[in-house]
C-alpha cells in the first residue's frame, strides 16, 4: 500500500520521495519483525513457546497473549475466562493462516490499489486535496485504532483476503421464492391453544402429611436441618422518641434561633398570579390576528365574571399551569418576562390584566395576591422553628448521654447492664434468640447489631450502638450453639420442604393424568375440571409472541406443527407443568408478504452464507490437518489456560 501511494502521490517531489523510501524501509523492517514468527517484539519463539504451526508458520504463545491482552485491556473479559478466550484467539489465528494458504493456492490476492481504496474509506483524513499525507496517515491509524501502521495494514489485508475467499465461497448462494414464502409463513402464522398450567407452588398448601410421613421425611433429610448458633441479649436503650417527648423548648431558645437565622425569613417583593397563554411563536401575521381575536374574546369572558381558572383550563396553551387553572404560584421580580412582571406588580390584587403581548404569544394574567419585601415576624414562623430547635436540643442531650455511657463502659465493660440503665434512665429489654441472619427481636437487622451480638463474650457490654429507635448497649444473655435440629425445632421448615417436594410430584402426576384423559378422547376442559385443574384459552400468538405465565412462542414451537384438536404431551416449563390443546391455526395475511419479502430474503441469505462459510472453515482446517499443515501443541495451550 505504501509503495503504491508513493508512486501515485509523491513522484512530483523528489525529496518527499526519498523520505518516503526511507520510511518504507523502516516500515518494511517493522513488518518483517511483525510477520515473521519469533522476531516480533524481539522475542524468539522457542519450541516450548510454539502453540501451533500452520503451513510452516509458527504461532507462539506470545502471539496469542498479545492479542488476548488487546481484547482484555478494557476489562471486557473476566480473568477467570482468559483460558477460554485464549483458545478462541488461537482458533482465529489458525484460521487466518489457513485462509492465507488457501488464498495463495487459489491465486487470491489484494492489490495495492484495492488496499488504498479501503484505507481511503476508513481514514479519509489522511488525504488532503487528493494527496496522501504520510504523517497524518500514521497519526490517524494510531488515534483511530490504537495500532501501528504495520499492525493496521496486516489486519486490513487479512480481512480483505477473508472477504474475497468468503465471496468466492458464498457467491453462488441464492434464496428461492419458496424459501421466502416458507419463512414468511413460519414467522407470521399464529396458533390459539386451550391450556392448563399446573403450578406446584399453588398445590403445596393442599398437602397435609401425617406425623409418620413428616418423621420419615425428616429422618431421610436430617443433615439439611442444622440449627445455627443463636444468641439472646439484654439491652439498655436510649429511646430518642421518649427523650423528645420529655424535652421542653424554652421560648427564649426559639427567639434566639429566629435572630440567628433572620435572613432565612426575608421575603422579597412577590406576586401570586394565574395566567392564560395563547402561543404565536412562528405564526404568520394572519394567524396571529386570529389568535388575538380569540384571546380578546376569552378576556371579555373573564372581565364579565367567568371563572378565570375554568377559562385557563379550557383555553391556555401552557402545559404546566393549564391543569392548575393557570396558577403560577408566587413569582419574584426577574422571574418572568418584563411585560408580565410589570402587570403582576402594578395591578391591584384580584384584578385581571388586558391582553399582554410577549415574545411567546399573548397572555392574560390575574393577580391573586401580592406582598412587598419584608421579614416574616417571629409569631408567623414560630411553629416552623420549633421542630428544628427541638431536634438540636434532643441531639445534644442524646450525645451527652451517649458520651457518658461510652465513658462508663470504657472504665468497665463488665458492670451490670441494669445498673447502667438505671444510672442513665435507659429502657431495659430482652431479645429472643436470633441467628446471625435473623432480626434481633424488635431492635432491627443492622450489621453492627449482629456483629456486636455475635462477638461479645457473656457478661461483656457493647459500646453504644445506633439503631432506628436510638442508641443502645447490649449484653449477651444466652448462647445456643449450632446443633443438629430436632423435628420440633425445625418443624415449619421440614413441613415447607415436604410440601414443596410433594407438590412437584403432584403437579407432574396431575399433568400426566390430564394428558391421558384428553388424549384418550375426553373433552379437554371436562378432563381438567375432573382433576380440579383450571383451563385458559390463549390469544392467537406467533413464534415471536408469548403467553403470560406460560412461555414464548419459541418454547411452544411444537404447537405450530400440531393439528387442531390435538393435545400435547405434558411438558415442564419454568418449574410448572403445561398441557394444551390446539384450538385453531391462523394463516398469515398474504398481503404482508410483499412488505416483508426483502427483509426475509436478506436474513435467509445471510444465514445460508454464514453456514456455508462455517462449513468451508471446518473442511479447510480438516484438510490441512490431514495434510500435516496444521499442528497444535495442546500441552502448551493447556498450561497457559491453567495459569490464566
Amino acid at each position: 500500500m505504501l509503495k503504491s501511494l508513493q508512486q501515485r502521490d509523491l513522484q512530483k517531489n523528489r525529496w518527499v520521495k526519498i523520505s518516503m523510501t526511507v520510511l518504507l524501509l523502516v516500515i518494511c523492517g517493522s513488518m518483517l519483525l511483525y510477520l515473521i514468527p519469533g522476531l516480533n517484539n524481539g522475542l524468539a519463539a522457542t519450541n516450548a513457546d510454539t502453540v501451533a504451526t500452520v503451513g510452516g508458520q509458527d504461532i507462539s504463545l506470545t502471539d496469542v497473549q498479545r492479542q488476548l491482552t488487546q481484547m482484555t485491556q478494557n476489562g471486557a473479559v473476566p480473568e477467570m475466562l482468559r483460558g477460554y478466550y485464549a483458545r478462541q484467539v488461537l482458533d482465529q489465528m489458525i484460521f487466518q493462516h489457513a485462509l492465507d494458504l488457501e488464498a495463495e493456492r487459489l491465486g487470491i490476492t489484494v492489490t495495492d490499489e484495492e488496499e488504498t481504496q479501503r484505507i481511503k474509506q476508513i481514514l479519509p483524513d489522511a488525504w488532503i486535496g487528493g494527496v496522501w499525507q504520510k504523517d497524518r496517515y500514521a497519526t490517524s491509524v494510531l488515534q483511530r485504532t490504537g495500532m501501528t501502521v504495520v499492525e493496521f495494514e496486516k489486519i486490513l489485508r487479512d480481512g480483505m483476503v477473508a472477504d474475497k475467499v468468503r465471496q468466492l465461497v458464498t457467491d453462488g448462494i441464492t434464496v428461492s421464492p419458496s424459501e421466502i414464502e416458507q419463512e414468511f409463513r413460519r414467522r407470521n402464522e399464529k396458533v390459539t391453544i386451550e391450556y392448563a398450567l399446573i403450578k406446584p407452588t399453588e398445590l403445596a398448601s393442599t398437602i397435609h402429611p401425617s406425623d409418620a410421613d413428616l418423621n420419615a421425611y425428616f429422618s431421610k433429610n436430617m443433615a439439611k436441618y442444622q440449627v445455627p448458633e443463636k444468641r439472646s441479649a439484654r439491652y439498655a436503650l436510649l429511646d430518642v422518641a421518649d427523650l423528645r417527648s420529655h424535652t421542653q423548648v424554652p421560648e427564649d431558645a426559639l427567639r434566639a434561633y429566629y435572630k440567628a437565622h433572620l435572613a432565612d425569613y426575608d421575603v422579597e417583593n412577590r406576586a401570586h398570579i394565574e395566567q392564560i397563554i395563547f402561543k404565536t411563536v412562528g405564526m404568520p401575521d394572519a394567524e396571529v390576528a386570529e389568535v388575538q381575536k380569540k384571546a380578546a374574546d376569552v378576556l371579555a369572558q373573564a372581565k364579565k365574571g367567568a371563572s378565570f381558572e375554568d377559562l385557563a383550563k379550557k383555553y391556555s396553551e401552557d402545559p404546566t399551569s393549564k391543569p392548575k387553572g393557570g396558577d403560577m404560584g408566587w413569582i419574584l421580580a426577574g422571574q418572568t418576562v418584563p411585560e408580565v412582571e410589570h402587570a403582576a406588580f402594578t395591578l391591584p390584587k384580584g384584578s385581571i390584566s388586558d391582553l399582554i403581548k410577549t415574545q411567546y404569544g399573548i397572555q392574560i394574567i390575574k393577580v391573586i395576591d401580592r406582598e412587598t419585601a419584608h421579614t416574616k415576624p417571629f409569631e408567623e414562623v414560630r411553629d416552623t422553628i420549633l421542630p428544628a430547635v427541638l431536634d438540636d436540643m434532643v441531639n445534644a442531650k442524646a450525645n451527652t448521654i451517649i458520651d457518658q455511657m461510652a465513658s462508663a463502659i470504657r472504665q468497665s465493660n463488665r458492670q451490670p447492664i441494669d445498673a447502667l440503665a438505671k444510672k442513665f434512665n435507659l429502657e431495659l429489654g430482652d431479645t429472643p434468640p436470633a441467628a446471625i441472619t435473623e432480626p434481633v427481636g424488635n431492635l432491627g437487622n443492622s450489621a453492627d447489631l449482629h456483629q456486636a451480638l455475635f462477638q461479645l463474650a457473656p457478661g461483656e457490654l457493647s459500646t453504644p450502638l445506633r439503631i432506628d429507635r436510638g442508641d443502645l448497649i447490649l449484653s449477651v444473655k444466652d448462647i445456643q450453639k449450632q446443633h443438629q435440629g430436632t423435628l420440633a425445632e425445625v418443624h415449619d421448615k421440614v413441613l415447607a420442604d415436604y410440601q414443596q417436594s410433594k407438590s412437584v410430584e403432584l403437579a407432574g402426576t396431575k399433568a400426566a393424568d390430564l394428558g391421558k384423559l384428553a388424549q384418550g378422547g375426553e373433552d379437554f376442559a371436562k378432563a381438567a375440571k375432573s382433576l380440579d385443574i383450571g383451563v385458559k384459552t390463549s390469544d392467537a400468538f406467533a413464534r415471536s409472541g408469548s403467553i403470560p405465565d406460560v412461555g414464548t412462542g419459541q418454547q411452544l414451537a411444537a404447537a405450530f406443527g400440531m393439528p387442531v384438536g390435538q393435545v400435547s404431551t405434558p411438558s415442564n416449563t419454568a418449574g410448572n407443568w403445561l398441557v394444551y390443546r390446539i384450538v385453531s391455526h391462523e394463516a398469515p395475511d398474504p398481503d404482508q408478504l410483499a412488505k416483508q419479502k426483502s427483509e426475509i430474503e436478506q436474513q435467509i441469505l445471510q444465514t445460508k452464507q454464514t453456514n456455508a462459510f462455517g462449513a468451508f472453515k471446518t473442511a479447510l482446517e480438516d484438510r490441512l490437518t490431514k495434510e500435516g499443515k496444521i499442528t497444535i501443541n495442546t500441552d502448551v495451550m493447556s498450561r497457559f489456560a491453567k495459569s490464566s
